[in-house]
């Protein structure tokens, strides 16, 4: 017996949908500006000249991403200092990539 769907749980199932789907748009524009932003690197480009969406994705977006990933699966209590702290211990190997 499959019990009937009411019309919260239509409701729930549905902004999971749009959830899920903002979440997949999302990701697939950062899997873009990386692309871009990999040409950007392939150039040689004088990170001054860069117009501000590719000077960010080249120089902080892939650390932030890593740390607030790691942020949101650890959790710390003290969030600003955990990402903080994270920046300075891993930002020599980010550096590299400019």
């Amino acid at each position: 017996c499959v019990p009937d769907h009411t019309d919260a749980d239509q409701s729930m199932e549905a902004h999971t949908a749009v959830s899920v789907t903002r979440v997949f748009l999302y990701v697939c524009r950062i899997v873009d500006s990386e692309k871009g932003a990999d040409k950007v690197l392939k150039q040689k480009v004088d990170l001054q000249a860069l117009p501000t969406r590719a000077y960010l994705d080249q120089t902080v977006v892939p650390i932030l991403l890593q740390g607030l990933s790691l942020l949101a699966k650890e959790r710390p209590p003290n969030p600003i200092e955990y990402l903080a702290a994270f920046l300075l211990k891993n930002k020599a190997q980010f550096e590299e990539r400019n």
